[in-house]
């Protein structure tokens, strides 16, 4: 490759040469930049989606090619966002796609210093015990007046705000039916 050549292929000087002077249009183009496609154009379907991050509840489009998300944007449809997401609500497919997702559970027993696998119902079996144990282990039929109060200080519960009120309210009916009093939403506080 000649310097001729190189220095004309050059942005900087294509701009201040060419009927670009800005450098937003040809004089930005290069041979690679010509040839990329959106990761959207080869989807072989796009779902409607709302962003998990937080309550405001923007609606994202999920593109889909061979049953993976290759891109995740902002529903332009969506009456409460318009098209726009937050910088976490944009970089969520990350969530799905990170090579930091957990695809296994893990878990570390007391005192151990190494994590091991379990297989998922194993794993909701421990938590539906520690569940009940911790009920059983805080629970109360009166309080100190005699009253009947038949609830438990043994568990509670902190909702999130990504959770929408269809969610909070099974929530509240769960924890309201084990018997625990101690319930929040961040989403209130």
């Amino acid at each position: 490759m000649s310097l001729r050549t190189f220095v004309e292929g050059w942005p900087v000087y294509r701009q201040l040469t060419g009927t670009d002077p800005l450098g937003r249009g040809a004089a930005a183009m290069s041979v690679r930049s010509a040839a990329l496609t959106p990761r959207t154009e080869d989807a072989d379907r796009v779902a409607r989606s709302v962003c998990p991050y937080c309550a405001v509840g923007c609606g994202q489009k999920v593109y889909v090619k061979d049953e993976k998300v290759v891109q995740i944007e902002g529903d332009p449809d969506s009456p409460i966002s318009r098209g726009r997401l937050c910088p976490k609500g944009s970089a969520s497919k990350q969530l799905v796609t990170g090579p930091q997702r957990e695809q296994k559970v893990l878990y570390r027993a007391p005192y151990a210093t190494e994590w091991t696998e379990l297989d998922l119902d194993s794993a909701m079996d421990m938590v539906a015990d520690r569940v009940l144990d911790a009920r059983h282990k805080g629970w109360q039929d009166e309080d100190h007046h005699g009253h009947t109060v038949r609830r438990t200080m043994g568990i509670a519960s902190l909702g999130g705000a990504t959770l929408d009120n269809e969610e909070n309210y099974l929530i509240k009916k769960l924890f309201t039916a084990l018997g625990a009093i101690q319930i929040e939403n961040q989403a209130r506080i």
